[in-house]
């Protein structure tokens, strides 16, 4: 015979893995040719010059050089317009 009354269930108790999104290379940094620039969801930062952007929007570098942050003025296609981050890699 059991000695302890019997625990009801919880709903809880499940947590998803980290995801560590974020920037990777600070501006003026040295990158490496393929080195992943950053991790995002949607397009926060877009690619600028010798910058790739991967299928899950990962900015990667296309060559060896020097990080470099802009800003850009886009218009959607309501008219709101916003100020959004651009990446470029200037060659050494």
């Amino acid at each position: 015979m059991a000695h302890k009354k019997a625990a009801g269930t919880t709903k809880n108790g499940r947590d998803s893995n980290p995801k560590y999104l974020g920037i990777k290379v600070n501006p003026g940094q040295l990158v490496q040719s393929g080195s992943i620039l950053v991790r995002q969801r949607g397009t926060h930062i877009l690619p600028g010059l010798n910058v790739g952007m991967g299928s899950d929007r990962t900015l990667f570098s296309l060559i060896s050089g020097k990080l470099a942050i802009r800003s850009k003025r886009k218009t959607h296609f309501n008219g709101v317009s916003k100020s959004k981050k651009v990446f470029d890699v200037i060659p050494q």
